[in-house]
């Protein structure tokens, strides 16, 4: 499958203005090794509102904006043993957004902190740390 590639502002005017010096589709297609379907769309856009810039809205847009990330990252950082749903009622107490657990943890993984579950040790009593100390000392080179 052939790589998609964009046309830059100064293709495009070369492209719009041969077309109005009265060359063909396929000869300017031809010309400039571009594909002719990619040509006549960009002639019927220019047509219908004289306009041949790119439009940038395709996708849903996101509920949270780059100032509410960089939160959600501060608060997770500091307090690394909150979980998804703590960070969504922190952030909507603070800005108002209400975001799902699902989305907190989406965010968190695009700069790399995700969940983890911290080892439980057995707590070492003084008798344990004392054998530990001898046996070091004694092992020791």
């Amino acid at each position: 499958m052939a790589q998609r590639k964009h046309l830059d502002d100064f293709l495009r005017g070369r492209i719009i203005g041969r077309l109005e010096c009265g060359r063909t589709q396929m000869e300017v297609s031809e010309e400039l090794g571009i594909a002719q379907s990619v040509i006549s769309r960009l002639w019927q856009r220019f047509q219908d509102d004289g306009n041949v810039s790119r439009c940038y809205s395709t996708g849903r847009p996101r509920v949270t904006m780059p100032n509410e990330d960089r939160y959600l990252a501060v608060t997770a950082k500091r307090n690394r043993r909150s979980t998804a749903s703590d960070l969504s009622r922190q952030l909507s107490s603070a800005t108002g957004t209400t975001v799902s657990r699902q989305t907190v943890y989406r965010r968190l993984g695009h700069i790399g902190l995700y969940a983890r579950r911290p080892v439980r040790c057995v707590p070492l009593t003084a008798t344990h740390c004392r054998l530990r100390l001898a046996w070091s000392r004694e092992n020791a080179l």
